[in-house]
């Protein structure tokens, strides 16, 4: 028989970054809707981070992975321990935020509104300029395959609110949690970049909707989950990064390949490429324009 003890499973996912993934804890104990539980997957962190947030967090549920499987693999394993409890809804949230206290009342309010919605995502604010829009809202270029967020640097006070989106950001978004037993987990495939678009068409072909709620706010700490502490030739951005923008963009048009024209989507993807290889070639970051090369290379091989 499941037990039920709260009715939203907040899941974490941490890598080696004890401070970043402490404050969003913080920041949740602290919020005005008490009736959820954090499961923080670890990504088999060496900076000790579970055994510090141990001591600090008792009732957090911890899962400690042996090597790390990616922002889709560790999420992935959270919501199968969600689904074995009988939580009504279930969110993603990157350890990289903050949030407001009364962030989560609005979210779900969108479901009781909106009997269609699949899943929502808050209003994400820039960290460090708490008044800029990091993400609220997305949508496709259809010729070219491509993913566009919206609102993108706008000012909060100019933000046009919409309440209805073509993806969401795997940042935040809370779903319902029988979403996942009917459509499945995210696409382990990806490991980080494109599961959260991926997930969101998978989510609207179930014929639910996406939504958008402005009264739910959190802040993200832009780029602090693949950026290096230190700029050298190579610059701050992992050139793994790079590899898996370009492979998984490439599986991602292939695996909705009927939402996106043929030959626009193959036009920027070449064009994408060399860009790349011009760009790394003219600033001599070789590392990135190996990675960015095979990236490209074994995105090919998939589809």
């Amino acid at each position: 028989m499941k037990v039920n003890t709260h009715n939203l499973a907040v899941i974490l996912v941490n890598w080696n970054q004890f401070d970043l993934t402490r404050a969003c804890i913080i920041s949740l104990l602290e919020c005005t809707y008490q009736d959820f539980e954090i499961f923080l997957v670890d990504n088999d962190s060496n900076d000790n981070s579970v055994l510090k947030l141990k001591k600090e967090f008792e009732k957090v549920n911890y899962i400690q992975n042996s090597k790390n499987l990616g922002f889709t693999g560790a999420n992935n394993i959270g919501i199968k321990n969600a689904l074995k409890r009988d939580f009504e809804f279930i969110m993603l949230l990157n350890n990289d935020t903050e949030v407001e206290s009364d962030f989560i009342e609005p979210l779900i309010s969108s479901f009781k509104s909106n009997v269609k919605l699949g899943a929502v995502q808050p209003l994400i604010l820039n960290y460090h300029s708490k008044e800029t829009v990091w993400n609220f809202g997305g949508t496709f270029n259809s010729f070219f395959g491509l993913v566009q967020t919206l609102n993108k640097g706008v000012r909060r006070s100019e933000l046009k609110v919409n309440y209805l989106t073509d993806w969401i950001s795997g940042c935040c978004f809370m779903f319902k949690a029988n979403i996942a037993s009917e459509i499945g987990l995210l696409d382990d495939f990806f490991f980080v970049y494109f599961e959260d678009v991926d997930y969101s068409l998978r989510i609207k072909k179930a014929g639910f909707e996406l939504g958008l709620q402005e009264k739910s706010v959190i802040y993200h700490h832009e780029g602090a989950s693949w950026k290096k502490k230190s700029k050298k030739r190579e610059g701050t951005v992992s050139p793994y990064t790079h590899y898996l923008r370009l492979r998984n963009h490439l599986y991602f048009n292939a695996k909705h390949s009927a939402e996106f024209n043929f030959f626009g989507k193959w036009i920027y993807q070449i064009f994408q490429i060399f860009s790349y290889i011009l760009y790394f070639t003219i600033r001599l970051r070789f590392n990135k324009l190996k990675m960015s090369v095979k990236g490209f290379l074994d995105g090919l091989k998939i589809i």
